[in-house]
């Protein structure tokens, strides 16, 4: 899907058709604008490929005048093995020519238009619209996190009650999610000091702006080593918790396997065909009961004292 943006009296606002110094926003791209970009905008193949790649990291690079800057974007999945992730936003622009792209449908786009209309945000120039997005995007990474937070919550109240796989699982999973947060904002983090130091922006940056993207960014990346180190503690402690448990068991296992060996020992030397001197005696049988249920008595109390059960 293509859509065309310029700068209207309430922000970024649709129009039908390119014209110079538009915004081309293009999310999950069809064959047809594939072509519009390669033919029409004449943008560089090898950079609608580099963007086609899910694992590439923020970077600029400056080809025949045109500049592509790849940011990493949060995206939340309906995969429940990877509930967030991140994806490339790549940004390809050439003097009036700007081209956002992305392969996946993600909601800090739409968001990001609508807030410029509500606050009235219009496109300055190329670079000034690239640190947007990149404020935009550490602004979704604090949301997500809040609600990734929510889910470690919810799964610690889980455990609390009784630790199943399941809980554990989604402990797992989310981890996974704080790495990939954690490994595309050190990236957007390098990524914007090299922006800084562009001469063509330096001439012209909104050194207000630069500063809140550098904040908003700072925070996101704290906070998830914060929820990271969380985290990583509250699985080292579960981990504890159930090593402990198995020990547990196995003693009360062992402590019963030894207590029941004892009538089990008295009964089978009692059970041998050589004089025992109870043979002949009517109540026998029951005096060997007696004598079992008693030492197995002794041994209880003892296991009880040492609290081995």
């Amino acid at each position: 899907m293509i859509t065309f943006l310029k700068n209207g009296p309430i922000g970024l606002i649709n129009c039908p058709t390119w014209e110079p110094n538009c915004w081309v926003n293009m999310v999950s791209p069809t064959e047809s604008d594939r072509n519009y970009l390669i033919d029409e905008l004449k943008i560089p193949l090898a950079f609608y490929n580099d963007i086609e790649d899910v694992d590439e990291r923020p970077r600029i690079e400056l080809e025949d005048g045109w500049y592509l800057i790849i940011i990493r974007v949060p995206l939340k999945t309906s995969d429940t093995s990877l509930p967030f992730s991140t994806i490339p936003l790549g940004i390809i622009f050439k003097d009036e020519i700007f081209v956002s792209l992305s392969f996946h449908s993600i909601e800090m786009l739409p968001d990001f238009i609508k807030y410029t209309q509500r606050k009235a945000i219009k496109k300055e120039n190329n670079f000034d619209l690239v640190l947007k997005l990149l404020l935009s995007s550490s602004v979704w990474f604090l949301k997500y996190l809040k609600q990734i937070n929510q889910q470690i919550k919810l799964a610690e109240k889980q455990l609390e009650k009784s630790i199943r796989n399941e809980d554990l699982q989604t402990l797992l999973q989310i981890e996974k999610c704080m790495v990939y947060f954690t490994t595309s904002l050190k990236g957007n983090d390098i990524l914007i000091h090299k922006i800084k130091h562009i001469k063509e922006n330096r001439e012209n940056a909104d050194l207000e702006l630069l500063e809140d993207v550098e904040i908003e960014l700072r925070q996101a990346l704290e906070t998830t080593n914060i929820y990271s180190d969380i985290l990583s503690g509250m699985m080292d402690a579960y981990a504890s918790v159930i090593s402990n448990n198995l020990n547990v068991i196995l003693k009360l296992l062992t402590s019963i396997s030894i207590l029941l060996m004892i009538p089990t020992l008295i009964a089978s030397f009692y059970g041998m065909n050589v004089p025992n001197a109870l043979e002949n005696n009517p109540f026998g049988f029951w005096i060997v009961i007696l004598i079992s249920f008693l030492i197995s008595l002794v041994g209880l109390l003892i296991f009880r004292r040492k609290n081995w059960i």
